[in-house]
């Protein structure tokens, strides 16, 4: 027998794959669909290391198998090519993004190749191909249209090394999330996506997906963060007598007769308002101008030692008691989280304990566990908890629960708040001052605005311009005066050919500086209108990629995008494919891009365009591949290690069973190129057991060795349970365990052969392809039918069963799972513990469920 040479193997049957077209995947059918589906990767100039494939192999043995049991499989890839990863690099190596993405890409896909994935290339889309982006736009067009896209000029996360707004998802540890600069906190004009209006949808139907992992689901509700609580007006007045109101929003209205002072976040434009009435405005304005410079993480470290500036001059009048409080601004108080204003109940928050202990101020205990006792212990630390309240007026004696709901509706009654929920989760920042990302489909126009603004207003060159204001399509131009919509005709609004695309340090994209494409004519009245100058961020495309897989096809239509979607053909191919089956990626996406996905996803549902109100049912994480060195795999540590030389050493089939063998999928493990060895050696072993086949037509069930025979039976239902879960250890080990057996033997029969090859197909489908043709067969192993394991060939040859008399357990013993019932009613009798409990007894009826419990029952 030849030497096993992966080399010629592999690449001769990944040729026979790709040219007779062994993955294309239809759309319909009878056969029960299954989508899998990886998220893409971003196209890096390094290149994939180990660690990428590691969730790639997991969906392609999981399809693989699906499509053994009958499934028709849609297993695509693609490429996230916009955004500021592909953008950084290009400008690191001073190269045009396009060409760098175009060269990046075409690298991936040869490595990806490399390993045999069975992926359907004809379906391969990349999120900056025009044919892509032009849905992209499309789609934002809508969120503009539905009133789900404004315009704010909020202070919002800003990278200064990358220049770039941010969202707040783009922010961990208060650090840019692409290049760990520390972001700040700037004033910019943006594009922002109402999110928020999906939160209470997001949150509710997290409950529906059964088959994510809890951390993932718990991951996103702390994200959405919904709190539940009571919008309170507070008076202020000033020396000056101006008066306004200002709301705070709390949890734990049943404190506020505990309330002694107000606290305004540093962004408060109340602060604005009262400008002339605060008689300390220069020490404020300093404080205010110092808390700038901070973000939010450095803020609201509880670590911190709390700061903050009394608005002299200024008092807030608590409306439970109309006792007037002191207002302070503090940086503890975020201007973007409630209403960017909080009661301070020293006595019972622990910020503001700490704060009121600094400023010398009241401490007024208004909740006490105690309570009817008649004297309450001295407060020497905060009491966060609940209890009964006290020193509250008529809501003295309460329990805290009961004095929330009262009070609330004194609220509503007094017309001075009421009810109110809260979310954590914000607007999503949908601008980037970057040039690689797709143009936002929007012009300004001046005279639209005016015309909005004032439906009498008439330009020189307006006369035969009808009314606008009754012109207005959409909820976007009515929220956003003068902006105007692209007409859905001229998408793709394409990005311009430049040669200069660095960021600028003004807070403007590069593209503001494309006169020539900036300038246009307004899609609406024809006059001179500025297209949006900055571009969407990476998350776009991915917010609605695996639709695209389905409708590959459609994206290279001329046919305008809301007439294709009225196509009943396009309708029966999205019901047939979403929504996605089982979706696999890093858990690093759980607040980013699956909140992203799942608000674009909810609100394509609602305009009718698909017909399912989740986008992935199934979800599972990969954990890391760290380095030889335990760390997780950076150039900075020089501990990367590119799979392609893995792949020549040792062969695609042997990675891939090492990668499943290594341990449970979502847990880190660091790789070890010393134990691929092992996995090698498995490979080659297989190779050789070829040697024992014999090529006369023999069935498993005439297999002499039944300990084989039960074992093969055993793998077969054990592998199909542990794919099913994503269990790839354990299902590669019991391979591993069916092998020692089948080594022992002489022989071998070509049908137990063919089965051990059909369920090892899947974790290394070339040199199972090369045997299966060699022992004569025509056909890819690929369309044979998974093996059906025979349930009385799993059942133990010994099992222990419980004897009860008259109902109580009295002995164990072992028995044959072959032995007749006769024989076991006598084993029971017989027992020497048995015996005790029946002596000089008349035994009535023997009740025997097999394999399971004897009863013996007496008079």
């Amino acid at each position: 027998m030849k030497k096993y040479d992966h080399k010629k193997i592999e690449k001769k049957w990944q040729k026979y794959w790709k040219d007779k077209k062994i993955y294309k995947t239809k759309d319909g059918g009878k056969k029960p669909k299954c989508y899998v589906l990886d998220m893409f990767p971003y196209p890096s100039g390094e290149g994939l290391h180990i660690g990428h494939p590691r969730g790639y192999v997991a969906t392609d043995v999981y399809s693989r198998f699906k499509r053994m049991n009958g499934f028709n499989v849609l297993h695509p890839m693609g490429f996230d090519s916009f955004g500021l990863p592909a953008e950084n690099y290009a400008i690191k190596n001073k190269i045009h993004p396009e060409v760098a993405v175009k060269n990046n890409i075409k690298k991936f896909k040869k490595q990806l190749e490399l390993i045999g994935f069975d992926y359907d290339w004809e379906r391969e889309i990349i999120t900056s191909d025009p044919n892509f982006y032009k849905w992209t736009q499309w789609i934002f067009l809508k969120m503009f249209e539905n009133g789900l896209a404004y315009e704010s000029y909020e202070p919002i996360n800003f990278c200064p090394s990358c220049l770039t707004g941010l969202a707040n998802e783009d922010v961990e540890d208060g650090k840019c999330e692409r290049c760990g600069t520390m972001v700040i906190k700037k004033p910019m004009r943006q594009w922002v996506l109402k999110i928020t209006d999906y939160a209470e949808r997001m949150l509710k139907d997290l409950n529906e997906l059964k088959n994510w992992p809890e951390y993932i689901k718990e991951a996103q509700r702390n994200w959405i963060g919904k709190s539940e609580g009571a919008k309170i007006s507070f008076k202020v007045k000033s020396q000056k007598s101006k008066v306004d109101d200002i709301k705070v929003f709390t949890t734990r209205i049943d404190t506020i007769f505990g309330c002694t002072y107000l606290v305004l976040a540093p962004e408060h434009t109340a602060i604005l308002n009262f400008k002339s009435q605060i008689l300390n405005l220069a020490e404020v304005e300093k404080y205010i101008k110092k808390a700038k410079n901070k973000n939010d993480l450095q803020r609201t470290d509880l670590a911190k030692r709390k700061t903050g500036v009394e608005l002299k001059g200024l008092k807030a009048v608590n409306p439970f008691n109309n006792e007037e409080i002191p207002v302070f601004v503090a940086d503890y108080v975020l201007g973007d989280y409630g209403t960017g204003a909080v009661m301070a109940v020293p006595a019972h928050d622990e910020r503001d304990w700490e704060f009121a202990k600094k400023y010398n101020l009241p401490i007024k205990q208004v909740v006490c566990k105690n309570y009817p006792k008649p004297i309450y212990p001295v407060l020497d630390k905060v009491y966060t908890s609940e209890g009964y309240l006290i020193g509250s007026g008529k809501f003295s004696g309460m329990k805290s629960s009961d004095a929330r709901e009262k009070m609330t509706k004194w609220l509503k009654e007094k017309k001075l708040g009421g009810k109110k929920i809260n979310y954590k989760l914000k607007d999503w920042v949908f601008s980037r001052q970057r040039y690689w990302g797709e143009p936002i489909p929007l012009v300004f126009c001046e005279n639209c605005k005016r015309q909005a603004g004032n439906p009498k207003f008439q330009t020189p060159n307006s006369k035969q311009i009808p009314n606008l204001k009754s012109q207005i399509q959409n909820e976007g131009e009515r929220l956003n005066p003068g902006w105007v919509a692209v007409s859905e005709e001229d998408l793709p609004v394409k990005l311009p050919k430049v040669k200069f695309y660095e960021p600028t340090d003004t807070g403007e994209s590069p593209l503001s500086k494309m006169e020539k494409w900036v300038n246009v004519k307004c899609p609406k009245c024809g006059s001179k209108s500025k297209r949006e100058t900055n571009t969407m961020p990476q998350w776009a495309g991915s917010s609605w990629y695996y639709i695209s897989y389905c409708i590959a096809e459609n994206l290279k239509s001329q046919v305008p995008i809301s007439k294709q979607i009225k196509n009943s053909k396009f309708k029966k191919i999205i019901k047939g494919w979403l929504p996605v089956d089982m979706y696999v990626g890093g858990a690093e996406h759980a607040t980013r891009h699956l909140i992203y996905a799942r608000f674009w996803h909810k609100f394509l549902y609602d305009i009718g365009v698909i017909g399912d109100k989740e986008p992935f049912i199934g979800l599972k994480n990969q954990g890391l591949i760290m380095g030889n060195d335990g760390r997780k795999m950076s150039k900075r540590w020089g501990n990367i290690i590119n799979p392609d030389e893995v792949v020549r050493q040792f062969g695609a089939d042997t990675f891939r069973v090492y990668e499943m063998f290594m341990g449970p999928l979502d847990q880190a493990i660091a790789w070890n190129t010393d134990n691929i060895v092992g996995a090698r050696r498995f490979i080659e072993r297989v190779w050789k057991l070829e040697l024992k086949v014999i090529k006369s037509i023999k069935s498993i069930k005439s297999q002499k060795n039944t300990k084989l025979e039960k074992l093969i039976h055993k793998t077969i239902k054990k592998n199909g349970e542990d794919i099913t879960a994503m269990k790839f250890n354990t299902a590669v080990s019991s391979l591993m365990i069916l092998l020692n057996e089948m080594e022992k033997e002489s022989e071998i029969s070509k049908n137990i052969f063919e089965t051990f090859l059909i369920i090892l197909a899947p974790f290394a489908p070339h040199i199972t392809e090369e045997l299966w043709w060699n022992i004569g067969n025509k056909r890819p192993i690929l369309f044979e039918k998974w093996p059906k394991y025979d349930n009385e060939k799993i059942t133990d040859d010994v099992r222990s069963i419980a004897i009860q008399v008259d109902g109580k357990v009295r002995a164990v013993i072992e028995i044959k799972s072959d032995d007749n019932d006769d024989s076991v009613k006598k084993r029971a009798l017989s027992d020497e513990n048995i015996k005790k409990y029946t002596v000089g007894k008349n035994i009535k009826k023997i009740l025997y469920i097999k394999h399971k419990i004897i009863n013996i029952i007496t008079n």
